[in-house]
């Protein structure tokens, strides 16, 4: 088996930054192509108010993504809210911190960041134990988070703000690849949608994290590529062994 061209199901890494993708098509002489397979929608103000959640009668927000603070900005100005200065930001890493500052003047807010784990941003959410916090989320949503702060017994509420859904893949139908590669059940779910009499035969699969992988055998389909593993803890480096392997085929 020569493996030529690999989908996936992400978006494109900017073009002016070194990507490892781009450095592995060079080495072994690939054609890879990025495609969101899923699409993010903010959820209307409509649906928000049904939840009957006030987003200032709290004194925190815990964000977990940059697509959890375009959806908080993007409620507050549709429902015509002014975010007082008081609002303390407590986010996952230090990036999304600073993707703050796409809405706020930074210096001017208390804001707060971990080191990319619930756990060590949880320290500090603990030390500010009497704010009442908002936690955004999509309308399909690991319940770790939510657990973890019920168990500290944290005063919180959970806002559902947007929602994923399937991307319209039809321009693909025509086109083969050798490897697929797949970062969560909401991919799996878009290509049994948009590809229901979608056959593998030779195609190959390969999934990033425990629930792809699951989701990708609960579709009836061969699982060819597996990460993280003690082998290959990144997607990309599953890749790689993946083609050495099919080289010696």
């Amino acid at each position: 088996m020569k493996i030529k061209r690999v989908l996936i199901s992400q978006p494109a890494p900017p073009s002016d930054k070194k990507s490892p993708y781009f450095e592995l098509a060079q080495k072994y002489g690939l054609e890879i192509d990025f495609r969101p397979f899923i699409e993010v929608r903010g959820i209307s103000t409509a649906d928000f108010r049904k939840q009957k959640l006030n987003i200032l009668d709290h004194t925190a927000v815990i964000i977990t993504s940059k697509t959890s603070v375009d959806n908080y900005f993007r409620l507050a100005e549709e429902l015509r809210l002014t975010i007082p200065s008081s609002m303390k930001f407590f986010c996952m890493t230090e990036s999304i911190a600073y993707y703050l500052q796409k809405y706020i003047t930074f210096r001017k807010r208390k804001i707060f960041f971990g080191n990319g784990t619930f756990d060590d941003l949880l320290e500090q959410i603990k030390k500010n134990s009497t704010e009442n916090f908002l936690l955004p989320v999509s309308t399909v949503h690991k319940p770790t988070i939510p657990n973890k702060l019920k168990k500290t017994g944290i005063k919180f509420s959970k806002a559902v703000m947007y929602e994923t859904v399937s991307a319209d893949l039809s321009d693909l139908r025509e086109v083969n690849y050798d490897v697929l590669v797949f970062f969560s059940p909401s991919g799996i779910d878009s290509l049994v949608e948009n590809f229901p009499d979608f056959v593998q035969n030779g195609t190959s699969i390969a999934s990033f994290g425990p629930a792809t992988a699951k989701a990708v055998k609960a579709a009836g389909l061969r699982l060819d590529v597996k990460a993280p593993t003690k082998e290959s803890p990144s997607i990309l480096m599953a890749l790689e062994n993946f083609i050495k392997d099919s080289k010696k085929k």
